[in-house]
């Protein structure tokens, strides 16, 4: 007896296995592509001398390389021994790391003016300060700056160096009723010294000199004050009711003229005691009084004791001494 058999059938296939080799494929792919894809670092290095070519935008992924090159206004290190080319790596940092290339380019070798000096550095950004020597004064700029030119690949100075020239002054000021020593020059040189006078008045009085007598040659063109003035300047006698002169005895009192006084015995003086003849023609300060009266030499502030409330104390303490002693 023979057995038999139907026909065999497949086996049937389950849907989890299928789903699971896609996702094992996926898993894969994901962690074959995203180490190339994931940005490792999210900042390019800055350097004060150096920028990053084609500016490149953060972040960027690792085996990413920048190149650097100098910023305006300056210049390759020579000889080049640094790189300027970094790298980006999977951990975020850059290798290898750069150190500053580039140095700041000069300007042209200034030469010192005659007469002067020159302070300060050649270098781009820096400043050149001039300065002249005693008696010489600058004409032009005092400062010049090193700074980018054209297009910005070179350096120059911000302007033509200064000069120092000799400090001299134009004859000062004729005054009315005087004049000054060495009138007939054209041109007075620093720090010389011309001296005012009046002339003889042909009046009764004669003219005072009001100001500076002296005048110096400080800058240019610059006389150290105002010329002064020749005028009259007479005061009336200084007479002082019941009380005289102590010192200034004199017919005219003139310009600057000084007097002094005291008062009777039995008065006070109330004022200064000593007055000067100004320039307008008056007494500074004005003539005193004498007061009837005589005042006290010694004046008491409150909480402290007169001479005599002190000679009280005095006699109390050495009172209450006496008792106390003993033998």
């Amino acid at each position: 007896m023979t057995a038999s058999c139907g026909p065999r059938r497949a086996p049937r296939r389950r849907p989890f296995s299928s789903w699971s080799h896609f996702v094992g494929n996926l898993l894969v792919t994901l962690a074959l592509w995203l180490p190339a894809s994931t940005d490792a670092c999210d900042k390019i290095p800055r350097y004060a001398s150096m920028k990053a070519k084609g500016n490149p935008v953060p972040p960027v992924s690792a085996g990413f390389a920048v190149e650097y090159e100098c910023r305006l206004g300056y210049r390759l290190i020579v000889p080049l021994v640094r790189p300027t080319t970094t790298v980006c790596q999977p951990d975020g940092t850059w290798a290898p790391p750069l150190r500053e290339a580039c140095t700041r380019k000069s300007c042209p070798q200034l030469a010192e003016p005659l007469n002067g000096r020159i302070e300060g550095t050649f270098q781009f950004g820096a400043q050149a300060n001039y300065s002249c020597n005693v008696g010489y004064h600058l004409v032009g700029t005092p400062v010049l700056r090193c700074e980018l030119a054209g297009d910005g690949n070179n350096v120059a100075w911000s302007g033509d160096p200064p000069q120092c020239e000799k400090i001299l002054c134009q004859p000062p000021q004729q005054i009315e009723n005087g004049t000054f020593s060495n009138s007939h020059k054209d041109t007075f040189e620093y720090n010389e010294v011309v001296t005012y006078s009046c002339k003889p008045s042909g009046g009764p009085d004669e003219y005072s000199l009001v100001g500076k007598s002296k005048l110096i040659c400080s800058g240019p063109n610059k006389w150290s004050s105002d010329p002064p003035e020749c005028k009259v300047v007479r005061c009336d006698y200084p007479s002082l009711r019941d009380g005289e002169l102590v010192s200034g005895f004199r017919k005219k009192y003139y310009y600057k003229a000084e007097v002094e006084f005291k008062c009777n015995q039995g008065y006070s003086l109330e004022g200064s005691g000593k007055i000067v003849c100004e320039a307008n023609s008056t007494w500074v300060p004005e003539i005193p009084r004498c007061v009837k009266g005589v005042k006290s030499s010694v004046s008491s502030s409150p909480g402290r004791p007169t001479p005599d409330e002190t000679l009280v104390i005095l006699l109390n303490y050495a009172f209450i001494g006496l008792f106390l002693y003993v033998p």
